[in-house]
């Protein structure tokens, strides 16, 4: 498949041929929502914690005779039912991480880039590269393109003027192309690649 080729001026640059293996799949939704899911899975810290009985400050003893009382008997002042007592079934720290196949990621990857080929929310542009490192500057570049929310992919690196640029822009990302993910490539409207980021790509997962 072909598409057209922009400069940042929105000018033509030609045309780029895009692999049909990754670029013109039909997009399935249960593979991009298990890897979204994946994805935010894992960066959670897990760091979440309640105490337990044991580890309550507090006696030990029991608080009155098991029986005879006429009351539910009980073991320890702190059990959950009393005030400063310990949580039941509280969280612990832990993994939040799930399993997930390299050639599923790598499937899905493949998926989310065709979703965006086939929504024709896909650009290629020559370069990310710029003069200048104002966000002022690179805001009327991507008004010109009718960019509001995009995710920018380039080569190996990301020009530095390019990404300071880019910085203060709220709805705007700039990833190189080992850190392309589904999550980033889903959360913003448009996904605009370079020739380097194109061919990084097809290359990473052909």
């Amino acid at each position: 498949m072909k598409l057209s080729v922009k400069t940042l001026d929105n000018k033509s640059a030609g045309e780029i041929e895009l692999s049909a293996e990754i670029f013109g799949l039909e997009p399935r939704a249960d593979l991009l929502q298990r890897m979204v899911t994946y994805q935010l899975a894992k960066r959670r810290a897990g760091t979440h914690k309640t105490k337990g009985i044991g580890e309550i400050q507090g006696t030990t003893a029991k608080p009155f005779r098991q029986k005879g009382t006429g009351r539910a008997r009980s073991g320890s002042l702190r059990a959950s039912q009393y005030r400063g007592g310990a949580t039941t079934f509280g969280p612990v720290v832990r993994s939040h991480a799930v399993d997930m196949p390299k050639k599923v990621r790598k499937l899905a990857l493949k998926h989310a880039l065709s979703a965006k080929a086939a929504s024709g929310e896909l650009m290629v542009v020559d370069a990310a590269d710029v003069k200048s490192h104002k966000t002022k500057d690179l805001a009327a570049k991507l008004d010109k393109l009718g960019i509001t929310s995009a995710l920018f992919v380039d080569g190996d690196e990301v020009s530095q003027q390019f990404d300071l640029a880019a910085r203060n822009l709220p709805t705007v990302d700039v990833l190189p192309e080992a850190g392309a993910n589904v999550y980033d490539i889903l959360r913003r409207d448009t996904l605009v690649l370079t020739k380097a980021a194109v061919a990084k790509l097809e290359e990473r997962l052909k």
